[in-house]
């Protein structure tokens, strides 16, 4: 238990709405505080995270008792050392930038033509249902090779885990639901896997199961794609337009190519981090300056707040486009760095962005809308309605 001076306190529910008031407080005056609402270390300087994300001795991955671990199996995010790099490495072909772009991205853009031209009859929506949410499902279901599961179905699934792995405060319906959206996915899987034997294919069921990993495993990590390749990117795609609509002189700098699609998604993703924050264990007594850690300690690694860091970034608290991105910790910075992040600049800088743009070239913010954002392990805006 840190020593009082480090301790803070947050109201729960002000935090979901907002976390940012918090974090930049904790960055100034307590760079590394606990907080008894969340049970949790916070550690919430961008420099701290780097350094100490990478030091898996003492803050490990390993979480038998976390809630990722209890409600979705052992997957690779939980594990260190070679347990972690020998699943890495039998999901490599899968994910690698390679694949990404000479196969993936052209059933991304195939998905983004068929869900735009259906948007195309209408003369408005919700872009967070009508186009995020269906593009992000339709390239989770190819990529997971659950081509079995409805769109709908996966972003349910989805949610359901995210949900799940975020409740801190114990509410037994979440976990409730959780584990129902879990029982989905061991369903789905298990109606499938047999074509996956006998056609194999780049998807992550097909590489695990040439790769020989145990059927426990490939649930495990099909499950952890699942949480974190539905509902970031379809946060990241609804947020990143939002941004754009609303910053319109930078939309234009990107459609006169003064900037990429890409440099604005990861510009939003360092500003309003889909993924806010990564979960540790204290695997021994550690200390950090006066600070002494406890073995089992939980520590919040968070990314959120690191990316808004005063001392990393010139405009940390604005979107900017055109400013220097070097430190973002937006994909994490050690041997855990996601997975999944090719992919995603794929799905969300090279195909979601422009293609959206081209196909509906007068898409424009709803003048009756207000976007709210919610979250702070996981953030994403609740809708983003607009005309076109």
């Amino acid at each position: 238990m840190l020593d009082k001076p480090n301790i803070y306190n947050v109201n729960q529910k002000e935090f979901w709405i907002d976390p940012y008031p918090d974090l930049q407080i904790l960055r100034k005056e307590l760079p590394i505080a606990y907080v008894p609402e969340l049970n949790a270390t916070l550690i919430t300087k961008r420099n701290l995270i780097f350094k100490y994300e990478k030091k898996v001795d003492v803050f490990s991955s390993d979480q038998p008792d976390g809630l990722m671990t209890k409600l979705m199996g052992e997957n690779m995010m939980r594990k260190d050392g070679k347990s972690h790099l020998n699943e890495r490495k039998a999901i490599f072909p899968s994910i690698s930038p390679k694949t990404t772009m000479a196969i993936w991205h052209k059933k991304f853009e195939d998905a983004a033509e068929e869900i735009l031209n259906s948007l195309k009859k209408k003369s408005g929506g919700d872009l967070v249902r009508d186009y995020a949410m269906p593009l992000s499902a339709e390239a989770l279901k190819i990529v997971t090779g659950l081509t079995n599961m409805e769109r709908d179905e996966m972003d349910r699934v989805s949610q359901g885990m995210i949900d799940g792995i975020a409740n801190y405060s114990g509410d037994p319906s979440i976990e409730e639901n959780c584990k129902k959206c879990t029982t989905s996915i061991d369903l789905h899987i298990s109606e499938i896997i047999k074509s996956h034997q006998e056609n194999p294919n780049n998807s992550l069921l097909s590489t695990q199961l040439m790769a020989g990993l145990t059927d426990q495993q490939i649930r495990a990590n099909i499950k952890l794609a699942i949480s974190g390749g539905q509902n970031e990117p379809r946060d990241a795609i609804a947020g990143t337009v939002w941004a754009l609509l609303s910053y319109p002189s930078q939309l234009k700098a990107i459609q006169n190519e003064e900037f990429t699609w890409l440099d604005a998604f990861e510009e939003f993703a360092r500003w309003i981090s889909p993924i806010g924050m990564s979960p540790r264990r204290v695997a021994k007594k550690y200390k950090i300056g006066t600070i002494d850690f406890l073995e089992n300690e939980r520590i919040f690694l968070m990314f959120g707040s690191g990316n808004r860091d005063e001392d990393c970034f010139d405009d940390p608290e604005s979107f900017n486009i055109a400013q220097d991105r070097s430190n973002t910790i937006t994909f994490g910075a050690g041997p855990h760095f996601c997975a999944g992040a090719w992919i995603s600049r794929c799905l969300i800088g090279q195909v979601a962005l422009p293609k959206l743009f081209a196909h509906l070239p007068n898409l424009r913010l709803s003048s009756t809308s207000k976007v709210e954002f919610r979250g702070w392990a996981f953030r994403g805006p609740l809708e983003v309605r607009c005309t076109w």
